[in-house]
């Protein structure tokens, strides 16, 4: 667990929850445009442990800070983490944050295919050719980079699993209890989650907002200033709330 502290930081904290590589490291750039008002605290998962959505789960929830509050951030994989956080009802959680994400599985009729995903190459190498989904047409050769480095630190069959965990979830259940405010943010060029994610989870969240960024997939990533403009308004917001 990494922290990025700002002398002024007069908002909830940030509790960030990384993407299938469970690095963090992909989060740079973004805790950066949040400035110095905002403290974020991002949890990474241990690459050499096999450890499903409920491991996960449990891991990030023993690094929860205890004597403050906090708005937690689930990014794509680990939406449904940050769900089943959020239904724990964690103390000190006052609103959820998901990007670009999901409470089951975002492409369901790939879901019968899950156990031929042993068969499926991961290798670091093959970024050239998943980063325009992930990172869209152009991106930079930094972001590429940085994309290609956070998954060296993954054992293919570490991302395998994980990439089963998201073709057998459905915490649509766990997403009803939901009782802090969520804010989603959504790629308009998203390739991996649909939109029809995003509107599962509104009929669910009883207190739901939605921002729609232009850019693909790794939004926090390729939009960081616009991504993370959203974000602090919305702390700034239940900050506010959860005072009055």
């Amino acid at each position: 667990m990494t922290e990025h502290q700002g002398p002024h930081a007069a908002m909830a904290t940030l509790v960030l929850l990384p993407g299938m590589d469970g690095s963090g490291d992909l989060f740079a750039g973004f805790v950066s445009a949040l400035g110095d008002r905002v403290e974020a605290i991002v949890i990474s998962y241990p690459p050499a442990l096999a450890l499903g959505y409920a491991g996960l789960t449990e891991h990030a929830r023993a690094q929860l800070p205890l004597d403050r509050p906090f708005v937690l951030v689930g990014e794509s994989f680990s939406g449904p983490v940050a769900i089943a956080l959020a239904a724990a009802r964690p103390p000190g959680l006052i609103g959820l944050v998901l990007c670009c994400t999901f409470a089951r599985t975002p492409r369901p009729l790939l879901a019968p295919l899950g156990p031929l995903v042993s068969l499926l190459p991961m290798s670091s190498k093959l970024t050239v050719l998943i980063a325009p989904f992930l990172l869209g047409f152009g991106a930079p050769l930094a972001l590429r980079r940085a994309l290609r480095r956070a998954l060296d630190q993954v054992p293919q069959a570490r991302l395998r699993s994980r990439l089963r965990e998201v073709m057998a979830v459905d915490y649509t259940a766990r997403a009803r209890t939901i009782a802090v405010p969520v804010l989603y943010l959504q790629a308009t060029r998203d390739c991996i989650v649909p939109a029809a994610a995003a509107r599962l989870l509104a009929s669910l969240c009883p207190d739901w907002r939605l921002v729609a960024l232009r850019g693909p997939h790794l939004l926090l990533q390729t939009c960081p200033r616009h991504s993370a403009s959203a974000v602090r308004d919305f702390v700034a917001d239940v900050t506010s709330e959860t005072r009055q």
